[in-house]
């Protein structure tokens, strides 16, 4: 059984949840503060160590968007657990900071319990569908090196920190390298959600992506944006 940390203080609304996602087959636990949703994921109970962290924003003794880069801070695979953030009135600033801050995904409040449930699917299937390909195990680009099997990227010799969904978009480009790809392209590929009107969190997490593997981000050579159409993953570099 997949395991969820649920780190909210709405305590109705958790139960609520909680309910609903048990009933779809995983299992809950919840946290009521930023305090204890962290304890738990650094020890968590046997055979509860979670998969995937749903994060409010809004709590009691920390704000969502400090705790999500805690979790980024912390070593080992409680580091790279996805975050999906819960944020109040879809608050777009939340939402750009939050993913340049490492949350893999988010979703506004209030929200309909079958769309959570099928944006953790979602992340939880790239996950673990992402070194199942049959193709070669190690992407290089020049001094840039992704692993598929250990969903690892490596800069210069030095590893480069990416959220599952980041390294996901990646690999999307990087397999098809030389080859202009529409945002539409992007997400079918990754198998997310759909792009919504005007949604531009996938520049996002580009601006992200390019910050963690470029030499100088404002001069990208690795991915290149294609104006009006989307983006490009080089064949040749340095």
């Amino acid at each position: 059984m997949q395991q969820l940390l649920m780190i909210e203080d709405d305590a109705r609304l958790a139960q609520m949840v909680g309910e609903y996602l048990e009933r779809s087959g995983f299992g809950v636990t919840h946290a009521i503060d930023a305090k204890a949703g962290l304890a738990l994921l650094q020890d968590p109970p046997a055979g509860a160590a979670p998969e995937l962290v749903i994060l409010d924003l809004m709590l009691p003794d920390m704000d969502g968007l400090e705790v999500c880069r805690r979790v980024r801070a912390l070593p080992g695979e409680a580091g790279h657990v996805p975050v999906l953030m819960l944020t109040a009135k879809g608050d777009p600033m939340d939402r750009i900071v939050g993913l340049e801050l490492g949350a893999d995904d988010y979703l506004p409040k209030p929200f309909e319990p079958r769309e959570l449930l099928a944006r953790i699917r979602a992340i939880l299937r790239r996950r673990s569908e992402g070194g199942a390909q049959p193709a070669a195990k190690l992407l290089r680009f020049g001094t840039l090196e992704i692993d598929r099997d250990a969903r690892t990227v490596n800069v210069g010799g030095k590893p480069a920190e990416l959220t599952s969904y980041q390294f996901d978009l990646l690999i999307t480009l990087a397999e098809r390298a030389g080859r202009v790809l529409t945002r539409d392209q992007i997400m079918e590929a990754v198998r997310g959600r759909e792009l919504e009107a005007f949604d531009r969190s996938i520049d996002v997490h580009m601006g992200r992506i390019r910050a963690t593997i470029e030499a100088d981000p404002k001069n990208p050579k690795r991915i290149l944006t294609v104006r009006g159409v989307g983006y490009v993953f080089a064949k040749q570099q340095d």
